[in-house]
């Protein structure tokens, strides 16, 4: 089937590849019609890309792969580029340090975190978004945060915690099916070697002491063994390095971890609202 792309920036990864495409088209003595029959796309399509008026979208980059590259892999490779050249910007200098890391320390207290979102999920909660994005811009951000799952099975394991306000567990998006589908990911999550994943529940505070007060974290020890934290508020970031600060939020986030249901009851919560049986 022919698609059509739709007019938008175009970041520099995505005009290395547009270059790259046309060249490695004309060498074949390839026309645009031609490259876009075999890749499923309009010639139009090739040419918007190749002129850069558009940039070249995800599945794009893996047909051309499949059209072009004879086994380079090249076009594999710059589709993690223009990935990250598509996320949000106050997220991209964060996502490389996730995608490196040797362990993960998270908590989350309003949705899913981003990690652990099925692909039903991200996209009721991305396209919902204000301002509201467009379907084409939807769609890059989904595929932006499914890529991310490529660190629950990368080589060396990255250990990965999680600790889960339990009325994220109860905030509905999208409809009863996704939010079933996102629960059941959950559990599934759950079940794997490295990843420890725990539900803080909302009756926490009735003991006089409530570590997740201040809303969510992100603490990263990266590939050379730092530690760095990440904050995310209001499409604003923050990228904390100093060790000092860093290890206030380690001690806050043991606090919150042992405030939670343990892994074991954790699981069996999830799964009861998911309607999993045993």
């Amino acid at each position: 089937m022919a698609r059509v792309e739709n007019r938008e920036p175009v970041g520099p990864a995505a005009r290395m590849a547009a270059s790259l495409a046309k060249r490695m088209r004309v060498k074949k003595g390839m026309t645009q019609e031609q490259l876009g029959t075999e890749t499923g796309y309009t010639g139009a399509a090739i040419s918007a890309m190749e002129r850069m008026i558009q940039p070249v979208s995800d599945e794009m980059l893996a047909q051309l792969e499949q059209a072009l590259s004879n086994g380079t892999g090249v076009f594999e490779e710059l589709r993690e580029l223009v990935r990250l050249e598509k996320l949000p910007e106050q997220f991209r200098g964060y996502a490389p340090i996730e995608q490196k890391a040797v362990a993960l320390w998270l908590y989350a207290n309003h949705v899913v975190h981003g990690l652990f979102q099925t692909e039903a999920y991200a996209r009721a909660l991305i396209a919902g978004g204000y301002p509201e994005p467009t379907p084409e811009r939807t769609e890059e951000l989904v595929v932006g945060r499914m890529a991310r799952k490529a660190l629950f099975d990368r080589k060396p394991v990255c250990e990965i915690e999680l600790v889960l306000d339990e009325s994220v567990l109860k905030r509905p998006f999208g409809n009863a099916e996704v939010m079933r589908e996102q629960l059941e990911y959950l559990a599934e999550c759950a079940r794997r070697r490295n990843v420890n994943l725990q539900v803080l529940p909302m009756d926490a505070g009735l003991g006089g002491e409530y570590a997740g007060a201040h809303g969510e974290l992100n603490i990263v020890e990266t590939s050379v063994h730092d530690r760095v934290t990440y904050l995310e508020v209001q499409r604003e970031s923050l990228l904390i390095t100093d060790r000092a600060k860093v290890s206030g939020h380690m001690q806050q986030y043991a606090k919150i971890r042992a405030q939670a249901l343990d892994p074991r009851r954790s699981l069996g919560f999830i799964e009861e609202l998911a309607g999993v049986r045993r």
